[in-house]
């Protein structure tokens, strides 16, 4: 399936020199979402959790998790999660953000398979899998929609595999 059709590419948006990626279209077309779907599902066979950052994350990772029949694990920002929770700091280009996840719902020696919508810098995703790997869990894969070329992404990530649908 040609899902170019369904993603936008918005100039300037949400500042000048940003060409934002609208998967809007894509979840309007049930069609064209669960085929994003059943293919990143394909990719997830030897996780035990699937984890997925806020917001556009929750999009693909749920659905992922429901097919999969795998628990799922939201990433947050910090502040935004009850109960006792396990932060990771992370550099941005002009300051740092902090992650966080549930402490209750992760256990050492756990397989993840991370499900986001886009990976650009890989700044979050590097977060993700440090947040994770300092539980003891080993991160096997990268699932996305499609990967922003020329960003350098990949080489930030070590040796986990990364699998665009695009």
């Amino acid at each position: 399936m040609d899902l170019n059709k369904y993603i936008k590419n918005v100039p300037d948006f949400p500042k000048k020199g940003i060409i934002f990626k609208d998967i809007a279209p894509l979840l309007n077309s049930p069609e064209a979402f669960n085929y994003v779907i059943d293919e990143m599902s394909k990719y997830i066979a030897d996780a035990d959790i699937i984890v997925a950052p806020d917001a556009r994350g929750f999009i693909f990772g749920t659905p992922v998790a429901y097919k999969t029949k795998k628990p799922f694990v939201m990433v947050r920002k910090a502040g935004k999660l009850p109960g006792n929770t396990i932060k990771q700091n992370y550099d941005l280009e002009y300051g740092n953000n902090t992650l966080e996840i549930q402490a209750d719902v992760i256990k050492p020696g756990l397989k993840a398979v991370i499900v986001d919508d886009i990976l650009a810098t890989g700044g979050t995703t590097k977060a993700i899998i440090d947040l994770l790997r300092n539980q003891g869990i080993t991160v096997t894969d990268l699932v996305v929609l499609f990967v922003i070329p020329g960003l350098d992404a990949e080489s930030k990530l070590g040796n986990i595999k990364i699998h665009s649908i695009m």
